[in-house]
């Protein structure tokens, strides 16, 4: 705090210390003490660019406890002025201002183009649900305007968060079957219905993910064989296409694990290999016990279902329509060479009552 200041406060400049313009409070003012160990507490400036009544109210609340002290809050206030603000508070006419509550009013008139416009509760009913935007983001983004409007009433508040959702979303459905909650009871059903909402389109991107195979090589670890590694690396267009026969199942695999791991049936993996701080830790293999990749996205997991529907496994799971393509598959993987040889044993048992010159002479 500078002398000027310090001597304001207290009271004790004469007028001949400095020009007589700038004594703008009354004498009674001017004059006054402030009280015993007070301490000027730290401020926010005013530079005549912001909302005033927002500096009138950090003002208030730094100075709650000596708002009795009228004189004080009027000196205390011009200490907060800064740059051009303070040259028009030294134009005000000498001995013009007799209370804390005048020089409030002065104050905001003058900075009154500055004032932020108060929405009313009505703007509620303007916002809407973006078709690419998430309920979280959506009760965020409320929220957060409704924080805006000053005493809006909660009846509002929840007809506008339901007018702004389509009104086929389940959402809709859901808010309009219990149309008597309280704005806190649905936020609560919204919150509620927002973490459903996630976990369901988590599984469905996993899903998708795991469809197609990672490029990634530090996630394409099955852990059963070196063996099926290597061939992978050397043949990569025939893993791809491995990848796109993949049984479909009803359900995201991940899903399947936490219903199968404890069956006798069900592989135990190694640790894997490497750093385990170099590993993504954002993801985790429920299959293997450690971060690096998702488990929709386990290659040994995958593996390692194909290996349990072969045996009899995980029926349950598996889509109707991919019933058949398996027994396709099996059909398809038989070879062509049984047919020959059963060809071939037929047509040598017809010639086994020919001599050699009728067999020599029988064309092929």
């Amino acid at each position: 705090m500078t002398d000027f200041e310090t001597s304001r406060l207290a009271g004790t400049s004469r007028i001949g210390d400095r020009p007589s313009d700038l004594y703008s409070f009354h004498p009674e003012i001017e004059q006054a003490a402030p009280p015993k160990r007070f301490s000027t507490p730290s401020f926010t400036h005013f530079k005549g660019d912001s909302d005033p009544e927002s500096h009138l109210k950090h003002f208030k609340s730094v100075m709650i406890l000596h708002k009795a002290y009228d004189a004080l809050m009027c000196k205390a206030f011009a200490m907060t002025l800064r740059g051009a603000t303070q040259d028009w508070f030294h134009t005000l006419p000498s001995g013009s201002i007799n209370s804390f509550k005048e020089l409030a009013y002065v104050f905001t008139k003058e900075y009154t183009s500055y004032r932020t416009i108060k929405k009313n509760p009505d703007h509620l009913f303007n916002l809407r649900k973006k078709s690419d935007e998430s309920i979280q983001d959506y009760i965020k983004r409320f929220k957060g305007e409704k924080a805006n409007i000053v005493g809006c009433d909660d009846q509002i508040a929840s007809s506008a968060f339901k007018k702004g959702l389509p009104a086929e979303h389940e959402l809709y459905r859901e808010l309009t079957i219990t149309p008597s909650q309280t704005l806190a009871e649905v936020f609560a059903t919204v919150e509620r219905y927002a973490l459903w909402d996630d976990d369901r389109i988590a599984a469905k991107k996993s899903t998708e993910q795991g469809d197609r195979p990672t490029k990634r090589e530090g996630q394409r670890s099955d852990g059963f064989s070196n063996k099926n590694k290597d061939k992978r690396r050397s043949h990569p267009q025939e893993d791809a296409k491995a990848g796109e026969n993949y049984t479909k199942f009803t359900i995201p695999i991940h899903q399947i694990l936490a219903q199968l791991k404890n069956k006798p049936w069900v592989r135990r993996l190694p640790p894997l290999k490497g750093d385990p701080d170099m590993r993504d830790t954002s993801k985790y293999c429920a299959f293997h016990g450690t971060h690096g990749h998702t488990t929709n996205n386990c290659f040994a997991w995958k593996a390692h279902l194909e290996e349990l529907v072969r045996e009899g496994h995980c029926t349950e799971f598996i889509a109707k329509q991919a019933i058949q393509q398996i027994e396709d598959r099996d059909i398809a993987k038989e070879p062509p060479q049984k047919v020959i040889r059963i060809n071939r044993i037929l047509a040598d048992s017809e010639e086994f009552g020919l001599t050699s010159k009728e067999r020599s002479n029988k064309p092929l």
